[in-house]
């Protein structure tokens, strides 16, 4: 998924809609439309946006991406809101207790 189109799936995720990024960007309706659309933001944008849609800007190395997808795709929604987890001495998983361990890496 392409950045724009991440930018776009967590502002719905949200429950945003674009008029409402003005409150929490300083941006018109319209800028942020363009952005949305076709932009090509500055990094500093990039990082307004994220701090405005509750999220952090990340570079993950490509031979890692699959491995990243896979492991946020198994949060769950109390991980996302930040309740508390079944703490890892419970799960006896690895994989469960830290599930980024060595993800990473550059050598694995």
């Amino acid at each position: 998924m392409i950045l724009l189109e991440q930018i776009k799936s967590r502002r719905l995720q949200l429950g945003l809609k674009q008029s409402d990024m003005r409150m929490r960007l300083g941006m018109s309706r319209q800028q942020y439309q363009r952005l949305e659309a076709s932009g090509n933001p500055r990094l500093n944008t990039l990082e307004l946006v994220a701090k405005g849609l509750n999220a952090e800007l990340m570079l993950i190395p490509q031979d890692k991406r699959e491995a990243v997808l896979a492991v946020l795709a198994k949060s769950t929604p109390s991980d996302q809101r930040g309740h508390a987890q079944t703490p890892p001495e419970e799960t006896g998983d690895p994989l469960i207790d830290d599930p980024w361990r060595g993800l990473l890496e550059e050598n694995e």
